[in-house]
């Protein structure tokens, strides 16, 4: 998988010689709408499981510009694109309709797709043989959303994306509190067949959010949905085509089998969650040494997973009272110096960010399960975010740097998966 990871690296001239030149007529739409035929319900904040719903994915606010109005969402997106969509079953859940449902963004609507049985359900596509009693999420991706504005190097988009959601569905479901475990090793050739995708839309990873039922075996469902627009617009990208159907199979994954701990209040939390927002420059403030540790120690949490990857977690230290000035990895002190103006560089020279904050990250790593192990990228991302914004510090997730530079600077040649900055 290194040609891709190779052949969309950024570079000093790169981003020189070939900028990205959007056509405006050409964006997609962020949104996925099934026709009215289906069966719609909107959420109600009220009720428990609505709300929980709303905590993982919804609309939390509105920017108006001369090109017309956004909406910002719970979970980040590179660019506010948004390529990911979220399904789910719920199979014995208090005021749902057992079946298997699309989230409907714009409208913050259920919309069923698929009833099941007590015999059949979307189980063993996760590689259950019982039926499993709670959500089952699926977190897909409308990869042209991306690739729109960031071409070949859209796919990493996707996944770090795809990495967030699942994250916002692990931070949602603290205020139930309830574990859950990312499930990579899917069956998505079959899901995205059954789905009705047709290649413009794809699947990348599982979320279980449940439990056994004794005794209660299952088969797997099977149903054809026909396709539905995702993004108005399309245009095939064979290069982002081959990768991700190259990383679709996972190979020698290690299980994680301890679950998270986190120390959140919950009200606190939700107030977090929902007022989560990307940081678009910072003033130079210094955060505390409590402050740094108690966000380390919660993006250092294991990930409950079928599929594992390592990732080196590297920290440029700018603002951090009583704390020397350096660069650091996994905690442990690597060298001394004053590098945010060359955390600001690295990260494509948005010194507003990587320079201006009190902390500056960089996510590496060696792994071969691509798609596992950028989603996991995107989860420790999410974990900074909310574990930052808890504490009253912003938090910006940066997509582009100087891959090869990077490497330089961290001394290693590992595959650069994702940078970001904490401040104030």
């Amino acid at each position: 998988m290194f040609w891709y990871h190779s052949t969309t690296k950024h570079s000093y001239n790169s981003v020189r010689t070939n900028p990205n030149r959007l056509s405006w007529d050409d964006q997609p739409s962020t949104y996925k709408n099934y026709p009215e035929r289906y069966e719609k319900r909107k959420l109600d904040l009220d009720k428990a499981e609505d709300n929980f719903l709303y905590s993982i994915a919804g609309l939390t606010a509105k920017k108006s510009y001369p090109s017309g109005e956004y909406y910002l969402r719970i979970n980040p997106s590179a660019g506010a694109l948004y390529p990911n969509e979220l399904y789910f079953q719920a199979r014995g859940v208090e005021g749902i309709e057992d079946g298997v449902y699309h989230y409907e963004v714009s409208s913050s609507s259920l919309t069923l797709l698929q009833h099941i049985t007590d015999k059949e359900g979307i189980e063993p596509y996760f590689g259950y043989k019982t039926a499993m009693k709670g959500y089952l999420f699926l977190v897909s991706a409308v990869y042209y959303r991306s690739s729109w504005k960031y071409k070949n190097r859209a796919l990493r988009y996707c996944l770090l994306d795809g990495g967030h959601l699942l994250g916002s569905i692990e931070a949602a479901a603290l205020l139930k509190p309830h574990a859950v475990e990312m499930v990579y090793n899917i069956d998505k050739e079959k899901l995205n067949r059954m789905f009705g995708f047709e290649d413009r839309e794809w699947f990348l990873s599982g979320c279980s959010m449940a439990v056994p039922m004794q005794d209660q075996e299952v088969s797997a469902i099977e149903f054809s949905l026909p396709y539905v627009d995702g993004s108005r617009t399309f245009e095939p990208n064979p290069l982002i085509e081959q990768a991700y159907n190259e990383t679709m199979q996972l190979e020698s994954c290690k299980r994680e089998v301890k679950a998270a701990k986190f120390t959140y209040n919950t009200t606190k939390l939700q107030e977090t969650l929902f007022t989560r927002r990307s940081q678009r420059g910072f003033q130079e403030g210094a955060i505390t040494k409590g402050q740094f540790n108690y966000i380390m120690e919660a993006i250092h949490q294991p990930v409950l997973s079928d599929c594992d990857e390592d990732v080196s977690v590297y920290v440029v230290v700018n603002r951090v009272l009583d704390m020397p000035l350096g660069l650091y990895k996994e905690g442990e002190y690597m060298k001394y110096g004053d590098f945010a103006r060359k955390a600001g560089y690295l990260s494509l020279e948005q010194y507003s960010l990587s320079m201006q904050g009190a902390v500056a990250f960089f996510l590496t790593s060696k792994a071969k399960n691509y798609q596992a192990l950028y989603q996991k990228a995107g989860i420790i991302g999410h974990r900074l975010y909310v574990a930052s914004l808890y504490m009253g510090i912003g938090c910006s997730g940066i997509g582009a740097y100087y891959d090869d530079e990077v490497n330089t600077f961290v001394e290693n040649d590992e595959m650069v998966l994702y940078a970001l900055a904490i401040g104030k």
